[in-house]
């Protein structure tokens, strides 16, 4: 019976932890659409409603059909994460569904190892400045790097190279670190297609959220790594 249940599973991921607002539906751990659409003005509160509502329609997919809810769990934006989340609540109680949660960075690693498969991947959001927030997988999709706030300088992550940095901190690494061992991909950012697969094994393995209780990790929750650089 439990594996006709996973059999049927279908999902709605939500994603709003950076200036992506990205809805997607999946089933049984295969993607079945995506609507996503980015901007500098973060329109999550303007347009995750219309698209949860416009990808359903267009798939002909009724609420009451979903198994669970998935939503990013952060790090990312104070705001888009508070929008996304409280959306994904909002759904979880009113259809008596499971809230599951994908790391941002691990959703967006996800993306680039099927990409650049068996390297090791640097998955990098801004924060602001030269700062990040990251975490490093190897070939094996292993974290060899925990998520840590970072100031990028010449030689920060020098022991994890060769790598692939992607996610939209990447491009703060083009002019310092132009002449490392490294493939900067800006074509891989966050996005709900990323969250699927590891979705659908969370599922099987029945790793909800408390939704009554569950808070989204903020930038505010982690302290940056100090340059190591000396005053002047």
């Amino acid at each position: 019976m439990q594996n006709e249940l996973y059999d049927m599973a279908k999902f709605l991921h939500i994603e709003t932890s950076t200036k992506v607002c990205s809805v997607a539906l999946s089933e049984n751990g295969q993607l079945i659409d995506l609507l996503e659409e980015s901007s500098d003005a973060y329109i999550h509160s303007e347009r995750l409603t219309v698209f949860i509502d416009q990808i359903c329609k267009q798939n002909n997919c009724k609420l009451n059909e979903l198994s669970a809810i998935v939503v990013t769990s952060g790090p990312g934006s104070y705001t888009g994460l508070r929008i996304g989340v409280s959306t994904a609540k909002g759904l979880c109680y009113a259809l008596s569904i499971p809230l599951i949660a994908v790391n941002t960075l691990v959703s967006i690693a996800s993306l680039a190892q099927k990409k650049h498969p068996n390297s090791s991947i640097c998955a990098m959001i801004d924060a602001r400045r030269m700062e990040v927030f990251s975490t490093i997988f190897d070939g094996d999709f292993k974290i060899v790097k925990s998520l840590s706030a970072d100031i990028l300088e010449e030689k920060t992550y020098e022991a994890f190279l060769p790598i692939v940095v992607c996610g939209d901190g990447a491009n703060k690494t083009k002019e310092i670190w132009g002449n490392r061992d490294l493939l900067i991909d800006e074509t891989i950012v966050s996005s709900a297609a990323g969250q699927v697969e590891i979705a659908f094994e969370k599922f099987k393995n029945e790793e909800f959220e408390d939704v009554a209780y569950f808070e989204p990790k903020y930038l505010k929750d982690f302290v940056v790594t100090p340059s190591k650089k000396k005053p002047f």
